[in-house]
């Protein structure tokens, strides 16, 4: 079992709704629409096909009964949210529904990897979240923990045998490490989680000059990325770089759960981190990657361009990370630079937050709930004016005429319809709830949020 400490830190206030009495309405009115149009199957089955017509990515599209991402486990953590705001309506009936396909496969031998938003992690995820605390599911909960332990150890005993040059998919949030490690924040019976937590302790140590975690060309993820970064790069994005570990390592901390060495990890990359800071007329911002040299190290210059508002990518990603990283190590020059970070996005004009879409991963609901979590942490006037606009923005963006009353944007005239948690309606719902109800939102641990 891991060490455990209890940080000396002040607790934060409870979760509190950050809407006047007319958008509460308009808020809980659109959500609740939106998870009655996200949850019926036929429309969800007509909306795959549709939505491959429309998007300049179709293999992009796809829907997986056990995907946390874009899939049934998605709806039922949207589902046991509702379940929590509303009980009684019978939501977690819904969402018991949305699971059954996903109990079938994990009688079956479950998901083929361990990830979070495709694989097993996200799947056992959904369970425990509309497990009420565990009193229900305990079956079908025993069958995931027993299936994802082995391969969390796998993929964490892989991790810290590789030297230098890792693909992101190795330790980030979405399919790595990280992710499946946000899930046994919550529920480890097993014992697995320290193995993870030393795997990802292991990317902090020097080697040769070069964060272990670098991603050479030939391990990126796509061609277009390659063209981007022709010697590859230090990925800085919360989705898939280095603050999914520093985050997950320092949610553990905060948790009491800690192997030797960790905090001298959240440190470095903590630090690591606040170097690669760029600064431009609004302040501190954060770029998507550093680009590697020829020669396999960081270049010079840092990285340059425009930086997004993003939770995937971009400042709000990263300031999340280093407030966690202060949090956990009571820093509060982390704390300060994180809240630095954000207010600058803030202040920003909308469309130099280069945000197209109103829904979760690369739009205007991600940066809602990063708003929404720093606003309970630190509360200020410049965040609550804040979580008001982009709730303004969100409203705005609701139209009953699509299928699941938003759809996502991928440029200026490409929107495409789809009901999931990452990129479609139901990531948008429930930062929607989040924003107008007391319940705390504890679904964005999936996002490394809290």
């Amino acid at each position: 079992m891991p060490e455990s400490a209890t940080p000396d830190i002040e607790l934060p206030p409870v979760w509190t709704g950050a809407l006047d009495a007319t958008r509460q309405s308009a808020a809980l009115f659109a959500a609740r629409d939106v998870a009655i149009r996200v949850t019926d199957r036929e429309r969800i089955a007509r909306s795959i096909p549709l939505a491959r017509r429309q998007t300049l990515y179709p293999g992009s599209v796809h829907w997986n009964p056990c995907g946390l991402a874009g899939g049934h486990a998605g709806i039922a953590v949207m589902c046991s949210y509702f379940d929590q705001c509303f009980p009684g309506e019978g939501w977690d009936a819904v969402g018991h529904g949305f699971l059954a396909e996903g109990v079938t496969a994990l009688e079956n031998g479950g998901p083929e990897h361990a990830g979070l938003f495709a694989g097993l992690g996200g799947f056992a995820f959904a369970l425990e979240s509309l497990s009420r605390n565990g009193d229900r599911y305990q079956r079908a909960l025993a069958a995931a923990d027993e299936l994802l332990a082995p391969q969390a150890s796998e993929l964490a005993a892989r991790l810290s045998a590789i030297g230098t040059g890792l693909p992101v998919s190795a330790f980030d949030l979405v399919s790595g490490v990280s992710g499946v490690g946000a899930y046994l924040l919550r529920r480890d019976p097993l014992g697995v989680l320290p193995d993870v937590l030393t795997a990802l302790v292991r990317l902090a140590e020097p080697s040769r000059g070069i964060p272990r975690w670098a991603t050479p060309p030939e391990l990126l993820l796509s061609e277009s990325t390659r063209r981007v970064y022709p010697s590859g790069q230090l990925n800085c994005g919360l989705a898939h770089g280095i603050p999914g570990p520093l985050a997950l390592l320092s949610l553990a901390l905060l948790g009491g759960y800690e192997v030797p060495g960790q905090r001298e990890a959240v440190r470095t990359l903590a630090q690591w981190l606040l170097s690669q800071r760029v600064d431009d007329v609004w302040g501190g911002a954060w770029p998507d990657a550093v680009p590697l040299t020829p020669a396999g190290r960081p270049t010079s210059s840092g990285a340059s361009g425009p930086t997004r508002g993003a939770w995937c990518y971009g400042t709000p990603g990263v300031a999340r990370s280093l407030w966690l990283a202060g949090a956990a190590l009571d820093d509060g020059g982390l704390r300060g630079a994180a809240v630095e970070g954000m207010t600058s996005i803030l202040r920003r004009p909308a469309e130099l937050r280069y945000l197209p879409s109103p829904t979760f991963c690369h739009g205007v609901a991600g940066l809602l709930q990063i708003v929404l979590r720093f606003a309970r942490d630190t509360p200020s006037d410049t965040l609550a004016d804040a979580s008001t606009g982009l709730v303004d923005q969100l409203l705005a963006a609701y139209d009953p005429e699509r299928p699941f009353g938003y759809a996502s944007w991928e440029t200026a005239d490409v929107a495409v319809d789809r009901a999931g948690l990452l990129d479609g309606a139901a990531g948008v719902a429930m930062t929607l709830l989040a924003a107008a109800t007391r319940i705390e939102p504890v679904w964005d641990r999936s996002f490394l949020l809290s």
